[in-house]
């Protein structure tokens, strides 16, 4: 609605996470140094705590986008509402583990296998739990048993536990005692303060496409970071109303009065304002709306019964039936009785197909036992000189990758996973296949609402290089690097065969064009997304991609 007015390619204050619009904060910026210490360190427990809207999930995004494929095994749990068994199963299933293993084993076995082969093929494995203060007591000892999966000289696997400060309260009672002495790095997200809010606002606004600053004014700013206490998403929405407030008022500039309408706006609430008076009329009328109803019913059901029932009334009986379930529930219903069908590795199968159709190499046939979705795909990847890349994140993320996509689904009612693939993106719906209920085409939002944050990318490293290139490294590789950078236009330097001072900056200013975190790392992403930089390069792309 107001893009236009204040020069804005797309709403910056979306409470949707969007890695073009991180912004780590001094506070931010800790707390992933400490994550990323604990993880390296292999300090077997973390814990991390923060506020509502803080960013904490915002944190461990951008933490799981820095652990390439090829060195970490990463799982995400969102919903940790679960018994023992299931939250052991879900990790299992998270880390493309088998559920239900042969005779005489048992899930915990299995887990511990794959963390042993893990380990000898130079792996770290880390788990993380977001919304750990709702995890129960018996799944706080289901998780404290994972953790005891060690070597004689190192952890196996790395947990990360993140939640609302109660979490912390939950560590402090008495039968917590064992699980809390085992959490070595502890560390709570602090809201932003001024300086921060300040610049998370104007990155925002830069991201979004507004040239300049000021569109704030200083009383503004801190109006709203004193409604927000420098929490993020309080932050968007108070910013988002205000934006609205100085349109609908004709305001360029958003002054300390127009911000104040705006949070007012939040304060109050989007329902309508109804008196009193009108709030204590209403039962009275409908109560007389009742006893008028009923007289007229005892006093003319002779007369009406002769009558027929009209069509018309039927047909808006029916309407009014089908109307009673939401859009979100029928999509639900309807990818449960197409994907239900299916097991989960031939779900699994098919979508490895269709991606390798866009590849033009062969089809994986079935398989005489369970395909495993995540070692099965890997396999059949580089049985046809592809490499797998498993992506987690935002699907605006998945998207500015632009290549088709095995996007991992949760059905409800449906045990294991499920797979739909991306298959294109037309005047702005997602196509997917294979189709739910002849449906080609999804808007990002229905996607986005059974889509776990897991996906699965085919891609192709034709020069063979490191995916991951230390710095001050050199040699052939280096310079293959440094001619890609400077083909795609992220550098106009020698080619010294040297991972020098200037590489890195080269690597960091096209990591920011691609939208990606500015770290100088070559790892799988940045890689992947150089080669898609370069036209020689081939590869199918999203907004061309079609069956």
């Amino acid at each position: 609605m107001y893009l236009d007015f204040y020069a804005l390619r797309e709403k910056p204050f979306n409470l949707t996470p969007d890695p073009r619009f991180v912004f780590l904060s001094k506070k931010h910026k800790e707390t992933f140094a400490h994550l990323l210490y604990g993880i390296n360190s292999r300090a077997g427990f973390i814990a991390l705590t923060g506020e509502v809207g803080s960013g904490k999930t915002t944190v461990l995004r951008a933490l799981l986008s820095q652990l390439d494929a090829d060195h970490y095994r990463t799982a995400l749990i969102f919903n940790p509402c679960l018994s023992p068994t299931e939250l052991q199963q879900t990790i299992n299933r998270e880390f493309g583990i088998a559920v239900g293993p042969p005779h005489g084993t048992s899930d915990l076995d299995a887990l511990n296998l794959f963390l042993l082969q893990q380990n000898a093929e130079g792996r770290m494995v880390v788990l993380v739990i977001d919304e750990a203060q709702a995890l129960e007591a018996p799944v706080l000892e289901q998780i404290r048993l994972i953790s005891n999966l060690e070597t004689d000289r190192e952890k196996l696997i790395q947990i990360v536990l993140a939640g609302q400060p109660e979490f912390g309260q939950v560590l402090e009672r008495k039968g917590m005692r064992q699980l809390s002495q085992r959490i070595t790095v502890r560390y709570h997200l602090q809201p932003m303060d001024f300086s921060d809010t300040v610049a998370y606002i104007n990155h925002r606004l830069r991201v979004a496409g507004r040239r300049g600053m000021g569109l704030f004014s200083k009383e503004a700013l801190k109006r709203i970071f004193k409604f927000s206490g420098g929490l993020p998403r309080l932050i968007n929405a108070a910013c988002d109303r205000s934006l609205l407030a100085g349109y609908t008022r004709d305001k360029a500039r958003i002054d300390a009065r127009t911000a104040a309408m705006g949070i007012r706006d939040i304060k109050r609430g989007a329902e309508p304002f109804v008196s009193k008076r009108r709030l204590i009329w209403i039962p009275a009328v409908v109560l007389g709306a009742v006893f008028l109803a009923a007289g007229i019913y005892l006093a003319g059901r002779d007369f009406i019964a002769p009558f027929p029932r009209s069509q018309q009334v039927e047909a808006t009986e029916e309407t009014t039936k089908e109307n009673l379930t939401a859009p979100g529930e029928e999509l639900s219903r309807a990818m449960a009785a197409e994907l239900g069908e299916v097991q989960e590795s031939e779900s699994a199968r098919r979508a490895f197909n269709t991606l390798a159709g866009f590849w033009k190499v062969p089809a994986a046939a079935p398989a005489s036992g369970q395909w495993n979705h995540d070692r099965g795909m890997e396999r059949a990847a580089l049985e046809r000189e592809l490499r797998l890349y498993r992506f987690s994140g935002n699907l605006g993320a998945l998207l500015r990758i632009d290549i088709p996509a095995a996007l991992e689904v949760t059905v409800p009612g449906i045990s294991g996973k499920r797979f739909l693939s991306l298959v294109g993106q037309e005047n702005e719906q997602l196509l997917v296949d294979p189709p739910i209920r002849e449906r080609k085409s999804f808007a990002f939002s229905e996607l986005e609402k059974h889509w776990s944050g897991q996906a699965f990318l085919l891609w192709k490293d034709p020069l063979n290089l490191l995916t991951r290139i230390a710095q001050r490294s050199k040699g052939s590789q280096i310079a293959a690097l440094q001619g890609l950078l400077r083909e795609a236009g992220a550098s106009h330097l020698p080619i010294t065969g040297l991972y020098d001072a200037e590489t890195v900056s080269a690597v960091k200013e096209f990591q920011g064009s691609r939208g990606i975190a500015r770290d100088g790392i070559v790892g799988v992403q940045t890689l992947m997304l150089l080669y898609h930089a370069i036209d020689r390069f081939e590869r199918p792309r999203l907004k061309e991609a079609r069956k």
